[in-house]
């Protein structure tokens, strides 16, 4: 058996893809792609496919991860490829690599948000941004399956800072863009959960729509605010460990004969 995690976004006019629609998707690539999955047992067997924190749909995202069971073994590069040639565009598969540590889903500790404020200046959101920093606790509204739900958005939130996209544009409107670091709590803060936020803190309410996209996801320093590569782990663990061949010198060796001589001691 082996586990293969895999990278991929959610792009353009995709981003509007439901996390079911996404399963239904990539399934059909499975299938397209001839890849020899694990199943689960029962009447209904299921493709093991483990999904682990999705973006909410309407979000792009360029860090979503997901961990696959072969039943036998393939290479995850070659894999990789197949899989992004059998979804549509927008769906793209970026990285693949073979699960050499546990606990992926406990390293994605937080999030990097991108989020595209058009209409509204950068002095603005700037101050908007000092006053959502500077409150202990910012309560927010969501409404959830069970109805609506107060919670703090301030607590989440490890680092927020705003800029401007372009000082050239063509159209001459005004673009502030905000990048934070959201910390995976529960319950999770989402970033238009901050957008709802800086309305509170300092009424900033821009005129359409905010595009969000996520950057990255992973492990968080707290001291840095950096948030590192998931999938590092296990990079670092498939070159620490010795090749099959080598494994095979090795013992060979240890077993007090030298592959290159014969049993009576002649080469």
């Amino acid at each position: 058996m082996q586990r293969i995690r895999l990278r991929y976004t959610k792009r353009g006019r995709l981003r509007f893809t439901s996390h079911r629609d996404f399963q239904r998707a990539f399934e059909r690539a499975l299938r397209r792609a001839e890849v020899p999955m694990a199943y689960s047992a029962g009447f209904t067997p299921h493709p093991k496919v483990s999904y682990a924190n999705a973006a909410p749909t309407g979000t792009g995202s360029e860090a979503e991860y997901l961990e696959i069971q072969l039943a036998a073994h393939r290479d995850p590069e070659t894999l990789r490829t197949l899989l992004d040639a059998s979804l549509p565009d927008g769906l793209d598969v970026t990285d693949a690599v073979e699960a050499r540590t546990s606990g992926l889903a406990d390293r994605l500790q937080a999030s990097v948000w991108e989020i595209r404020l058009d209409g509204v200046a950068p002095e603005e959101a700037g101050r908007a941004v000092e006053a959502f920093l500077a409150a202990e606790e910012v309560l927010v509204e969501r409404r959830t399956k069970n109805g609506m739900r107060s919670f703090d958005a301030r607590g989440a939130v490890a680092q927020l800072e705003a800029t401007s996209i372009h000082s050239d544009r063509p159209d001459g409107n005004a673009c502030a863009i905000l990048r934070l670091v959201v910390r995976h709590l529960t319950p999770a803060v989402r970033p238009d959960d901050v957008l709802s936020g800086l309305r509170v803190t300092a009424d900033l309410a821009p005129p359409v729509p905010a595009a969000v996209t996520r950057l990255a996801q992973g492990l968080l320093d707290e001291e840095t605010g950096t948030v590192t590569d998931p999938l590092a782990p296990d990079r670092d663990a498939a070159t620490a460990a010795p090749s099959t061949a080598d494994g095979l010198s090795t013992a060979t060796v240890q077993g007090g004969a030298s592959p290159a001589t014969s049993g009576d001691g002649t080469a």
